[in-house]
């Protein structure tokens, strides 16, 4: 009885989040230059600011933001997730808030499936059904984010040089630096599309009255990528120095080259020791099979047929 109430208690709020959740998403709020100021102060603001305003607005969305923020440990979930969504692209307004809500949907459908599968079980065995559900609940989610965070450092990664080795052209026609990556990202856009908006970021936090060495910074600690941190050092140092930043564009770029090559060349050498383990495992058996099953047939029927002719 009490599992059952537990189970029917737990679908409900399960639906209940649901629809709220929708509700939310499907509500317009006309608020442009509010939501223009809270899109640059997401980009600017350090850790501490984005924990302050999580705690004191709670608007929309935001304010599962500001529940689970009072839960112990639940700010630095918070911070750890938004850095992952930002690592993997994702930047939307309520992107966070949405992560949030998807995650603790489906931790309480996970929990109701486990209660309802441990029913009439003794109470430590579904005490460890509801540890192992929550454990699944918050660390699949978090696994399928970083995938996401690969897959896109990975096209950044592959987008570097042809983009770098453009810019240097671009710089070298005479165009200022923000000039020059505005231009690189409107022409890559629709083939590097991830590098061409971090670009176009960068340069919007520039016009906006950031300083370029902050907003390169920042646009380092989004990728966490180490050559766009050597180029993000190498046009400051250029831009402080007075050195000429085509020229070296045009060496980094050929080195980037370089790196992809290798980079290449090592995934063709694993290539081979990972499709090891798949041919032991699926074909190696078959051919055994193919090869030796016919003869065993055969032999059984000799076998067969000497101990029936005697």
């Amino acid at each position: 009885m009490l599992t059952n109430l537990l189970f029917f208690l737990l679908t409900g709020t399960t639906l209940t989040v649901l629809l709220w959740t929708g509700v939310e998403l499907f509500r317009t709020q006309e608020d442009p230059l509010g939501d223009r100021l809270e899109e640059l102060q997401s980009q600017a603001l350090v850790v501490a600011q984005r924990s302050a305003r999580r705690k004191t607005t709670g608007r929309g969305l935001d304010r599962v933001l500001v529940l689970v923020g009072q839960v112990p440990g639940g700010d630095g979930w918070l911070h750890d997730t938004e850095r992952l969504l930002s690592r993997a692209g994702i930047r939307r307004k309520y992107a966070l808030a949405v992560y949030v809500i998807l995650t603790l949907v489906f931790v309480l459908i996970l929990l109701s499936v486990m209660v309802w599968l441990e029913r009439g079980n003794p109470p430590v065995s579904v005490l460890i059904g509801v540890v192992v559900a929550l454990l699944l609940g918050f660390l699949l989610p978090k696994m399928v984010l970083q995938r996401f965070v690969k897959r896109y450092r990975r096209r950044l990664q592959e987008a570097l040089p042809d983009t770098v080795d453009l810019l240097g052209i671009v710089l070298g026609t005479g165009l200022a630096l923000d000039q020059a990556m505005m231009r690189v990202s409107e022409e890559m856009e629709y083939i590097y599309p991830e590098l061409a908006g971090e670009f176009a970021t960068v340069v919007m936090q520039v016009r906006a009255g950031q300083d370029r060495t902050t907003a390169f910074s920042q646009f380092v600690r989004r990728t966490g990528i180490e050559d766009l941190k050597s180029l993000a050092a190498m046009i400051v140092q250029s831009e402080k120095f007075g050195t000429s930043l085509a020229q070296a564009l045009k060496v980094y770029a050929d080195a980037l080259r370089m790196r992809r090559r290798l980079r290449a060349e090592a995934a063709v050498g694993k290539a081979g020791i990972k499709m090891l383990f798949p041919i032991v495992i699926f074909i190696l058996p078959v051919l055994f099979v193919i090869t030796l099953v016919p003869g065993l047939l055969s032999v059984l029927k000799d076998l067969k047929t000497l101990g029936s002719g005697r």
